[in-house]
């Protein structure tokens, strides 16, 4: 897991992809490009061809049997002349009888050819998805048609918003990369990356294989020198960064592999440093330990003070049809993506419909005794603008046993201050997305529900 030996994989990928363009080159220079696609349906082992045959020997009977309907002229004369000939159909059978009986012929091979073509080519796409091709195309057709959405947090927030990929597959969630804890935070020390376990989560949520591939990009290793404490994910995307030269192009990248609905990128390729101002006046400085301060954060800021954002950030902002902010850590996930000035300003000039998902509870050390306003207050002193129209809340309070819960770590739910959100001139869309876990007694918003009431309300814009 050395440093040389990314390099001596990233050179030797290199080398072969020279190698694929020039053998491409070769190839393109030899045969015309739309030719030589019409010739490989040619290709022995398809399964194909023979389809294809039956399917125009079909065209060709149902031209045949409309001519000698009509008595098409010289089209009837010919195949009167053939048939004549042979002494066949027409010496038996007039035109008004032979020339359906023909047509419905041709119909016959053209249906039975093509449903076989079609046949041949869901056995090879179809394999391991027990869905109908019919049904795969119409989703894609759906979803590729689906609102432009940007989504704006952290990882674990983000991956909530799991439920949107069934609506559309234009979603771009734009992530932190302010992580120094942990895996990502090891990382960063030891090689110099930016932080990837954001950015992994959300690739995991937004991936078509979702459970198994949620499940290895969050694998932990147990033991190895060097391995312990790292995630399958967290490597992977270190390794495809080193590889492809930054971690916007190694997401990209792992989105393609990993057939993910939409994009994923960081929000900045700055090495960004969060640090906050407490209200009894101490200065933190690090993202894993602002929570740990244990105080009421009176200000937060980053270094470089104003990161660059990462283009494609900002032309996913511009081109959105929908901004959704959150859910997420208000200090920690959400607020280091609105510190990066471009970003704010593209928000803010946005004509479009943006909501922030306010957090079902509490977070202690970050938002303790936080009402709804109380969070759009934070994001108001982040920005000179405002880069929110309506704010979705929780509607209902979660069962006993989780508030008890929550009560023992001094969370407890955000409580909604109407006039006061009123009052910042914002909608509140009350709904009920939350769903709680029966065994660990944690709630956690629905992706499901969260997507329905998101898309329901982008829908009354």
């Amino acid at each position: 897991m050395s440093h040389s030996r990314f390099k001596s994989a990233k050179s030797a990928m290199r080398k072969f992809k020279t190698e694929q363009r020039k053998l491409g080159d070769r190839v393109s220079q030899r045969t015309p490009p739309r030719v030589n696609r019409w010739f490989k349906w040619m290709a022995p082992g398809l399964f194909v061809k023979r389809w294809m045959v039956i399917s125009a020997v079909g065209l060709t009977l149902m031209f045949l049997g409309l001519a000698i309907w009509v008595k098409l002229t010289p089209i009837f004369r010919i195949t009167e002349f053939v048939s004549d000939t042979l002494g066949f159909l027409t010496n038996l059978l007039p035109n008004y009888v032979s020339g359906p009986l023909i047509l419905a012929l041709g119909l016959f091979f053209v249906f039975w050819g093509q449903s076989r073509t079609v046949g041949s080519i869901s056995e090879v796409l179809q394999q391991d998805n027990d869905q109908e091709l019919v049904d795969v195309l119409l989703a894609h057709r759906r979803l590729n048609k689906g609102a432009k959405i940007a989504v704006v947090g952290g990882g674990t927030g983000l991956s909530t918003l799991r439920g949107l990929k069934h609506y559309s597959a234009n979603i771009t969630a734009i992530v932190t990369v302010a992580d120094d804890g942990g895996s990502s935070g090891r990382l960063r020390r030891e090689m110099g990356m930016l932080p990837p376990g954001d950015i992994r989560n959300c690739i995991g949520a937004l991936a078509d294989e979702e459970k198994l591939l949620t499940e290895l990009f969050q694998y932990r290793f147990k033991a190895g020198d060097g391995l312990s404490g790292h995630s399958f994910g967290n490597l992977f995307l270190t390794a495809m960064a080193e590889i492809t030269g930054d971690l916007e192009m190694a997401a990209i990248a792992c989105s393609k592999v990993l057939a993910v609905r939409g994009k994923v990128l960081p929000a900045t390729l700055d090495d960004v440093k969060l640090w906050a101002e407490m209200e009894d006046g101490r200065y933190v400085e690090g993202e894993s330990n602002i929570p740990e301060a244990q105080g009421r954060i009176r200000r937060i800021g980053c270094v470089p003070a104003s990161p660059k954002a990462l283009p494609a950030v900002l032309k996913a902002i511009k081109a959105a049809d929908y901004i959704i902010i959150g859910p997420g850590s208000l200090y920690t996930s959400i607020l280091p993506n609105l510190l990066i000035p471009e970003i704010q300003m593209a928000i803010a000039k946005a004509q479009v419909p943006r909501i922030y998902i306010c957090n079902v509870m509490t977070q202690p050390g970050e938002t303790d005794n936080y009402t709804v306003s109380d969070h759009l207050t934070a994001i108001d002193q982040v920005s000179p603008e405002r880069l929110y129209d309506a704010v979705l809340v929780q509607r209902n309070p979660p069962s006993a046993p989780v508030l008890e819960k929550y009560a023992a770590e001094n969370s407890h739910p955000v409580y909604l201050d109407r006039e006061a959100v009123i009052q910042k001139g914002c909608r509140i869309v009350l709904a009920n997305v939350m769903q709680e876990d029966e065994t660990s007694h944690q709630v956690r918003h629905d992706p499901q529900r969260l997507a329905r009431v998101l898309m329901r309300w982008y829908g009354g814009q």
